[in-house]
């Protein structure tokens, strides 16, 4: 098959910024962001304050660093809801290998990383080349690797770690903590594969019909199994700065992560069935959940009352998108 035919070379776009910006999937999430923030500076005092927005990307980082690798399954017309069981394995895995063996963070560090590239293999390679169903195998992962790391601790957390290990989550480089900037990169990096690598192309072809996509010659199989693992490694980041930001392995933590990360995705504006959406809306819909769960506490809404407020907002967002894809 010629270049050509594998690569077409996309239309030129049309119309000026604004209307670029309109047509994207980003553009309603980014502006309910700016809606919600707008409201929250009316109702608070000092929403608007520079160590306000650091904290709450701050509390985003994490959730919006996992959203990476839930963003790519799900354009494949995928799920991953291992995440949040191997944020909680890499991070135990680095902080024993740190405490227990002595290893510094420049050896542990890579090897709980390693440990979420592996799950994700495993994940991409059952749903890929097996063709099992995406959230069976996920949810069986999500088990393995939970029930691995309380084995691997006893269920208790491993503290000590060594202060250079400590920066990766609270440390601080030109003014901004750096577990903003390990979002931040790792969004650079996610942008560029999906819209500038044939990687991304790919990923979106076969969220959008993954039948058409192989007859014309790509390798399904390879480029799901590429997803899931990307989706294994974001989500052991998120675990190795979790662990630095607390100083310790946490066997329960990312309880729940996979949720958060799903509803970031969804309200980013990205399809729940694949094929449709922007890693950017996805950062928007992390920072989105950051600013409600910061400004409902500034307000002092009930936390139960949190939970059913974000629910009808994911719902409302799902909706929205349908009605946009329509």
């Amino acid at each position: 098959m010629n270049a050509t035919a594998t690569h077409p070379t996309p239309p030129a776009p049309d119309g000026g910024l604004f209307t670029q910006l309109r047509r994207s999937t980003a553009f309603l999430p980014l502006v309910g962001l700016v809606a919600i923030s707008v409201f929250m500076i009316v109702a608070t005092d000092n929403f608007l304050s520079w160590g306000n927005v650091q904290n709450i990307a701050l509390q985003s980082s994490i959730n919006a660093i996992i959203a990476v690798g839930m963003t790519a399954a799900i354009l494949t017309g995928g799920i991953d809801l291992s995440v949040g069981a191997v944020v909680a394995l890499s991070g135990t895995l680095a902080s024993g290998m740190m405490v227990q063996f002595g290893l510094p963070p420049m050896l542990a560090v890579p090897l709980g990383l390693a440990v979420g590239v592996v799950i994700g293999l495993f994940n991409g390679y059952c749903v890929a080349y097996l063709r099992m169903p995406p959230i069976i195998v996920t949810l069986a992962t999500m088990g393995i690797a939970r029930g691995i790391a309380l084995i691997y601790t006893g269920g208790y957390p491993i503290d000590g770690l060594p202060d250079s290990f400590a920066f990766l989550g609270g440390g601080v480089l030109a003014g901004i903590k750096v577990p903003i900037l390990i979002m931040l990169a790792t969004y650079l990096v996610a942008y560029v594969l999906l819209n500038m690598a044939p990687f991304g192309r790919y990923v979106y072809a076969i969220g959008g019909n993954e039948e058409a996509t192989r007859l014309s010659g790509v390798r399904v199989s390879r480029y799901k199994l590429l997803v899931y693992a990307l989706s294994g490694f974001t989500a052991a980041v998120a675990g190795i700065v979790q662990a630095a930001r607390v100083t310790s392995g946490q066997p329960g933590v990312g309880v729940g992560f996979e949720l958060d990360a799903i509803a970031a995705v969804v309200m980013g504006g990205t399809s729940i069935a694949g094929g449709r959406g922007a890693i950017v809306g996805t950062l928007v819909g992390a920072l989105l959940l950051g600013v409600l769960n910061n400004g409902l506490n500034m307000i002092g809404v009930s936390p139960y009352l949190q939970l059913i407020i974000k629910g009808g907002i994911v719902l409302l967002a799902i909706f929205i998108s349908r009605e946009a894809k329509r």
